[in-house]
């Protein structure tokens, strides 16, 4: 029996590797924003996998406001929210408040339903080029070997996007402009920085600094405003759908684009 239990796992999971190895998007975090992009593009049919260097996915959503189980989704994003399963509850001035809890498992959920390939505790370290300098996949390791500084080497993934959705450290776009010297499309051409916080304008730069900051490389949800140099804006959450549902739409576009 024992055997079964182990042989069923490791068969599963090697497949589902396997399978991963070329695929449509890859999703670097699996906070609120990537996993909004990774579930709306795998319904839409693309083949998506989304990594998670913690051990659960969802990011800061779990925690809510300094550990109080509630966040605000405002009236904007509502349908979003309710698209994704999450229970919204009346709050001030028309806008709702979730249970920070049960939204982050309706999220997960619906990646998990819709077909996306989740791999946690593992770290993207790198991304690759092609030929023309465009981003063309993903350098992927377990994460408690990076913890641990271990020398061991990575793998690697092919796809069409890439999706930087690490949250405030905005890790991929900020190595990818460290390591190559290349030029982001910000204002300063390198990562501006995240600002200080500011709930309305916070909320506004989440959607509008959305965007594909390089070829192939797209920032969304605090990652977006980390690039871009928006405000962070605290426990409020609709920017973060909005972000996401942004971003799964110009990944779409770009894919189309280039099978042309």
């Amino acid at each position: 029996m024992e055997f079964l239990v182990s042989s069923g796992i490791i068969n599963s999971y090697f497949r589902k590797l396997n399978d991963s190895l070329r695929t449509d998007v890859a999703v670097v975090g699996g906070g609120p924003s990537g996993l909004l992009a990774a579930a709306l593009l795998a319904e839409k049919g693309y083949s998506v996998n989304l990594y998670e260097k913690s051990l659960a996915p969802g990011g800061g959503m779990w925690g809510g406001a300094m550990m109080f189980t509630s966040i605000l989704i405002e009236r904007n994003a509502a349908s979003i929210a309710e698209e994704s399963g999450m229970i919204l509850a009346p709050g001030e001035r028309g806008n709702y408040v979730v249970d920070s809890v049960q939204a982050t498992a309706a999220l997960i959920n619906r990646a998990c339903c819709s077909g996306v390939r989740i791999f946690n505790c593992i770290s993207v370290e790198d991304l690759t080029f092609d030929r023309n300098e465009e981003v063309n996949g993903v350098v992927i390791n377990w994460f408690p070997v990076l913890q641990k500084g271990l020398m061991v080497d990575p793998l690697m993934t092919g796809a069409k996007a890439v999706l930087d959705a690490t949250g405030h450290p905005a890790e991929i776009a900020t190595g990818l402009a460290r390591k190559n010297g290349v030029k982001l499309s910000t204002a300063s051409g390198g990562v501006a920085g995240e600002r200080s916080l500011n709930v309305e304008l916070g909320e506004r730069n989440t959607v509008e600094f959305t965007c594909e900051v390089y070829p192939g490389l797209f920032v969304s949800g605090m990652s977006a405003c980390a690039v871009g140099g928006g405000y962070r804006m605290g426990p409020v959450f609709g920017g973060m759908l909005l972000s996401g549902s942004k971003v799964a739409d110009l990944i779409v576009k770009r894919i189309e684009r280039k099978q042309l």
